[in-house]
């Protein structure tokens, strides 16, 4: 070993203990709280998931908060699920647990949570940003902040330099061009290539199945549908049993670890999902969250996302007539297809006939091969290309 090496290790070791001496955890296990009321399954199921990670893992402690049971492990009594929750949050403010493991939990607007799935085509790990929650009303806004959560998650678990994918829907585009652009500005972020012929970081329905990226980055009302279907696909929906459930609620300024499973969710799914929580505590997940979010607005995040999620209208009150029509083979990709109609129009306005239409990736333009280079101009001028 280098004496730089162990320089190194030795600073990271007296870090180590700093952080435990500040916090009050020297010398102790994480602590990671268990909700046990409300599970479609009964108390006895979330019981078993506790015991069944206690036997696992040996490097976190489980603390049940609900009624008392034959368990061994620590229990903080709790009548009712939402006497659980007040229980848990005064548990977290306390420091006496380092994160809960709940379900059916209320987040404030701008936290979501950051699931986590094995993949079935190549039994990989995934983040899936995000699951739950609601990070903005505005879906392109929302998705492009679940980006910035999901890799904090990642790199709360070990993933040093994420890999980012977004998932091909409504609004992804305008996301892959506020994600290059804030990347062009300082923010450091690697995108993940789709494993199709025409590669690309937006992901189609086939990398979700190979887990292409270490990091997919969709709504929330997705990644919650993803998160179920993943999870329960073998057994019929109502119960499910892989993955580590739909993860820690992470937002700018949130400072409580809580961890998210579902009512359907089985005993082997809540004990990884105790895992996953234990991790994250160890490795301050909500601290990298801020960090991550603290880069970000350095580069300009929020300017960048407001222009671009302006919307580009042509007013209507200048007419716009359509160019005499030509044979379109040429396609233009890249475009939202929110504002496909709108780049129509902007083409025309130069002059060149365009047609929108929708390929195997999603929606395209389509003008005269000798149109192309120019029409790829005006959609950049115009903002509808990256």
């Amino acid at each position: 070993m280098s004496k730089e090496m162990a320089s190194k290790m030795i600073a990271e070791v007296f870090n180590e203990i700093a952080d435990g001496i500040k916090s009050g955890s020297f010398g102790r296990k994480v602590k990671v709280g268990l909700t046990i009321l409300g599970s479609e399954h009964g108390i006895e199921e979330m019981v078993k998931a506790a015991e069944l990670a206690r036997k696992k893992y040996d490097d976190f402690e489980v603390v049940l908060i609900g009624p008392k049971t034959s368990s061994t492990l620590e229990t903080v009594e709790a009548a009712t699920a939402e006497e659980g929750h007040k229980l848990m949050v005064q548990l977290l403010e306390s420091g006496k647990i380092d994160g809960c493991v709940t379900q059916h939990f209320d987040f404030p607007i701008g936290v979501s949570t950051v699931g986590r799935v094995v993949t079935p085509g190549r039994g990989r790990d995934m983040i899936v940003a995000t699951t739950t929650g609601t990070t903005s009303t505005n879906r392109v806004e929302g998705m492009v902040i679940n980006a910035i959560s999901g890799i904090a998650a990642a790199k709360a678990i070990g993933i040093e330099n994420p890999k980012v994918g977004i998932l091909n829907l409504d609004g992804a585009r305008k996301v892959e061009r506020i994600l290059i652009e804030l990347k062009e500005k300082g923010y450091a972020i690697e995108f993940a290539d789709s494993l199709r012929a025409d590669g690309g970081c937006v992901m189609r329905g086939n990398d979700l199945l190979a887990g292409t990226p270490d990091v997919m980055i969709c709504d929330s009302l997705t990644g919650n549908l993803l998160i179920k279907i993943f999870s329960s696909f073998t057994t019929g929906g109502d119960y499910e049993t892989v993955g580590a459930g739909y993860g820690p609620g992470i937002g700018e300024n949130y400072d409580k670890l809580i961890n998210i499973v579902s009512r359907a969710s089985g005993a082997t799914l809540i004990s990884e999902a105790l895992k996953f929580c234990a991790t994250c505590a160890k490795n301050k997940v909500l601290n990298m969250a801020a960090e991550e979010f603290k880069k970000a607005n350095a580069a300009g995040l929020k300017d960048i996302i407001s222009k671009n999620t302006k919307d580009k209208i042509i007013e209507n009150t200048e007419e716009v007539k359509m160019p005499p029509k030509k044979v379109v083979t040429s396609d233009i990709a890249g475009i939202d297809i929110l504002e496909l109609d709108n780049a129509c129009r902007s083409l025309w306005k130069q002059g060149i006939y365009s047609e929108s239409g929708m390929g195997c990736t999603g929606p395209i333009i389509l003008v005269n091969p000798d149109d192309a280079e120019k029409a790829r101009k005006v959609l950049k001028e115009a903002g509808f290309l990256s």
